[in-house]
């Protein structure tokens, strides 16, 4: 019972940092998002929900995993700790992105979310393999996304 109430908080941390993004988003989209130049690679509105689903899913197992090895040992305490910046980061993306609407600031905060990500991914590695694992979607996608906003950078100068 313990482990599937672990499981649901980790998974629902990360589902509540896509919700915040979301927020910002959802304001954006018909309209500043509609109107900007985009490259020809960028993805269809409807994908990114279901992505974005899908990826704070796994990343909540992939934490749930770590906090499984006992939040006493330091390594996991560091390792979840770096895990909630990455998640802030996320969130602070679509703020700057959609919110702010600064397609550089967010080029910023897009470098700094994949570093971190890369930072968990070394970290949880070394308590847990399938934990790091299930990252790398992740950080796939935001590597994709990173690409992206650099497009969008230089389109929309």
């Amino acid at each position: 019972m313990i482990k599937a109430l672990k499981l649901l908080l980790s998974i629902s941390i990360c589902q509540l940092a896509g919700i915040i993004g979301g927020f910002f988003t959802a304001q954006s989209i018909p309209s500043w998002y509609a109107l900007i130049k985009k490259p020809f690679f960028n993805p269809p509105n409807w994908i990114f929900g279901p992505v974005w689903i899908t990826l704070f899913t796994l990343m909540g197992v992939s934490a749930f995993l770590v906090w499984q090895k006992g939040f006493n040992d330091e390594k996991v305490r560091i390792a979840l700790f770096i895990f909630l910046l990455q998640l802030a980061l996320n969130c602070l993306w679509s703020i700057v992105f959609f919110g702010f609407r600064s397609i550089g600031g967010a080029l910023i905060v897009i470098a700094l979310l994949w570093l971190s990500i890369l930072w968990v991914i070394i970290r949880f590695s070394a308590i847990s393999k399938l934990a790091a694992a299930l990252l790398i979607p992740y950080i796939a996608w935001v590597s994709f996304a990173c690409l992206l906003n650099v497009s969008l950078f230089f389109l929309n100068l």
